[in-house]
């Protein structure tokens, strides 16, 4: 009996809204099987996908009473009726499969059915063929025309049901398969970090004791060691800076520090780095402002030591560095600014991810393992701030920070500046 129009529409509107809450794929197919069954006037309906090494159709889903007896069992292209309805990309209606070759009767056999007519309609994905839906014994009359659209509107939510599935799939397993590349990568970095700490601590300690004693025929090549091993220190700082925060194991010694008094000492200490570099380098802050906050000063010390550092490295000779810094309502907003080689806009969205580098390895000028960003964007935030990084290439880069004047906290706040 069919269908009249509204009740057909209803029920295909109840399942494709099952589609946006589906939490189980098959009680979802399941449920598309009874949907075709019932708009058809059909007894039952299968759906099938294409196995490529094979070359074969076998069933996906079919009704609970008759997968066991067939769910092993392959179709072959050329010798059925869902092949040809694979391989022609068209519907197909056989109203009397005894009068039809192309009804493959093996699956009567197992499944101890009988089938008297057929309506088959193509799963397309891209406009591929990836399987076929099938229903079966129309119980009123024959397949029609309204049929094949109700069939055809089906197999497109059970392909976007099944896309889904797969693609959700491939995301959890993508996520686990990060989550355990950080764990191993973390993981590796706190053994490598400790084991490195004692034998290094050693070869500072004693090149720091020759250098006292030989003298200027080997100072050179003593001054070098010493070079090596301070550098090796502060890439393993900066690497347990960075896992100790993603590991929570980073804590803060907040105290009333002044600003001022940080971007003074942090600027002296590169005025050598600078002048060495044919670099200029000045501070602009506000005379008599000593822009008190609660913060690590230690921390905050490393954050713009490392964006000074990056700027000289990548400010040409003659180039110049600006430091400014200024009191914002509850913030104090600190800027670092060059007339440097700049970054390209490709590269400005990562350059805080751990380990990255604007340059190749094959092609970089500058030493650096891509870990002071890093470092720098983990302070700040562990203070509640914000940190970014403008920048035009062949122009020059601002990299800016906002740190809270008083402890923040844990929950956002719509009014904060750096909650965009």
């Amino acid at each position: 009996m069919d269908m009249d129009q509204p009740k057909i529409l209803t029920r295909l509107l109840d399942v494709t809204r099952n589609l946006s809450t589906m939490v189980d794929l098959e009680t979802y197919m399941r449920s598309i099987l009874s949907a075709a069954a019932e708009l058809t006037g059909s007894e039952t309906a299968s759906l099938m996908e294409y196995d490529d090494i094979a070359q074969e159709l076998f069933f996906k889903y079919v009704p609970w009473f008759h997968r066991d007896t067939v769910i092993m069992e392959k179709i072959p292209l050329k010798a059925s009726a869902a092949g040809w309805v694979f391989l022609n990309i068209k519907p197909l209606i056989i109203d009397d499969v005894k009068k039809d070759d192309r009804h493959y009767s093996k699956i009567d056999e197992l499944a101890g059915f009988v089938t008297r007519s057929i309506l088959g309609v193509p799963l397309l994905l891209h406009g591929r063929p990836v399987g076929v839906f099938e229903v079966f014994n129309k119980t009123d009359g024959n397949y029609t025309e309204e049929d094949i659209s109700i069939l055809e509107a089906l197999a497109s939510l059970a392909t976007t049901a099944m896309q889904n599935d797969l693609l959700e799939g491939i995301a959890i397993a993508s996520q686990n398969e990060s989550e355990e590349l950080d764990r191993l990568k973390s993981e590796f970095i706190a053994i490598t970090s400790h084991e490195l700490r004692t034998p290094l601590g050693l070869i500072l300690g004693h090149a720091t004791f020759l250098r006292e004693l030989v003298g200027q025929e080997h100072g050179e090549q003593v001054e070098a060691i010493i070079r090596s091993a301070a550098r090796l220190k502060e890439i393993i700082e900066s690497l347990s800076n960075v896992d100790n925060y993603e590991t929570g194991g980073a804590r803060l010694r907040q105290r009333k520090v002044s600003m001022t008094r940080i971007i003074e000492d942090v600027t002296s200490s590169f005025r050598d780095m600078a002048f060495e570099k044919g670099v200029s380098l000045r501070t602009e802050t506000k005379l008599g402002d000593n822009m008190f906050i609660d913060a690590d000063a230690s921390k905050t010390s490393i954050v713009l030591s490392n964006l000074v550092k990056n700027a000289i490295t990548f400010t040409n000779q003659g180039g110049k560095v600006i430091i400014r810094s200024e009191k914002q309502d509850e913030y104090v907003k600190v800027s670092v600014e060059d007339n440097g080689v700049g970054i390209p806009a490709k590269d400005l969205a990562q350059i805080f991810d751990r380990f990255y580098q604007v340059e190749s390895h094959l092609t970089r000028r500058h030493g650096g393992m891509g870990l002071g960003l890093s470092v720098a964007k983990v302070m700040i935030e562990m203070h509640g701030g914000r940190i970014w990084a403008e920048s035009t290439e062949g122009v020059g880069s601002t990299f800016t920070f906002l740190l809270p004047v008083e402890p923040k906290k844990n929950e956002a706040d719509p009014a904060h500046p750096f909650t965009q």
